[in-house]
């Protein structure tokens, strides 16, 4: 579906060659998994399951083109970026040609899907837009981190779940359900992509880490630690996240140190056995123990 809403380029080959780099690294398709695995969930599935999982993937590419670009990234999916191959302009213009797509696409949807989805996007932007607004903000709180995350990550992994039930036809019990895994996953994704970003292998994840230290982006790791040390050792870890030359094994040591790492790893934990338990109220299926496994993936990222 997604290849087919790009065909546009294929007439034109140096529009083309530059569309196969972007597609040739794939993905894990976690959204629209989810929201396939909320469809089977709780009843059949229908057409309008796979154009609706398209655009989810479609509007997380978007967002992922655009963050390199903020965040300088040159790995994205084991391969090199788009803003790294043809430049910033060019991926910021692809970012947003998926976007005019998803616009096309969803003219042809039910408002009350249109709205799940327009709310989504939405919240996304909100939430990228405050955490560039808070950074180096060392005041930041845990829980406005975590309402931040709501927003820029878990929002669309929350509204894949719903969109999966809704057009399963599900009832809205059932459908608050996978809202609220979708949600407490999302949360429990980010903390996770976030630790990963301090302590993850770039071989292994496939993608720049370091980004959010560098961008003084405050991460669940680093507001611990610096409500867990003392005055003067506060001012030690605000030096070393504002300092350009900044030692990131000095971090990483006193991250270690206060119990920062496994603190994050536990509050993920947290997220993924609310997430479970949203999903005790639905019927056994294969679908369910399918997005259980999802949920155990995300566990075992957590424990790195």
């Amino acid at each position: 579906m997604i290849e087919e809403q790009l065909n546009c380029f294929a007439s034109r080959q140096e529009l083309h060659r530059f569309l196969e780099s972007f597609n040739s690294t794939g993905g894990k398709m976690l959204r629209p998994g989810l929201l396939l695995l909320s469809g089977c969930s709780v009843g059949k599935m229908a057409d309008g399951h796979i154009q609706v999982a398209a655009i989810v993937e479609m509007i997380h590419n978007a967002t992922l083109l655009h963050d390199d670009v903020i965040d300088n990234g040159l790995r994205r999916r084991g391969g090199a970026t788009v803003n790294s191959l043809y430049g910033n302009e060019s991926a910021v213009l692809l970012g947003d040609f998926l976007l005019s797509k998803v616009f096309r696409m969803c003219a042809d949807l039910q408002p009350e899907i249109i709205g799940i989805i327009a709310s989504a996007a939405v919240k996304t932007c909100e939430g990228e837009l405050r955490q560039t607004i808070q950074k180096r903000d060392w005041r930041l709180s845990e829980a406005e981190y975590i309402d931040i995350i709501a927003d820029k990550s878990a929002s669309l992994f929350s509204s894949s779940c719903e969109l999966g039930g809704l057009l399963s036809g599900a009832g809205e019990t059932e459908i608050g359900l996978l809202r609220e895994f979708g949600l407490n996953f999302g949360i429990a994704f980010q903390i996770t992509d976030d630790l990963l970003d301090i302590v993850g292998d770039e071989s292994k994840t496939g993608k720049s880490l370091g980004s959010d230290v560098d961008k003084d982006k405050l991460t669940l790791a680093v507001i611990h630690l610096l409500r867990t040390v003392d005055e003067n050792e506060r001012d030690i870890v605000k030096d070393r996240l504002s300092n350009p030359g900044r030692n990131k094994e000095v971090l990483l040591a006193m991250l270690n140190r206060f119990g920062s790492l496994e603190y994050t790893r536990n509050q993920a934990m947290e997220f993924i056995d609310k997430a479970r338990r949203s999903l005790s109220g639905l019927k056994q299926s294969e679908a369910k123990t399918a997005l259980l496994g999802v949920s155990e993936f995300i566990a075992d990222k957590a424990g790195c």
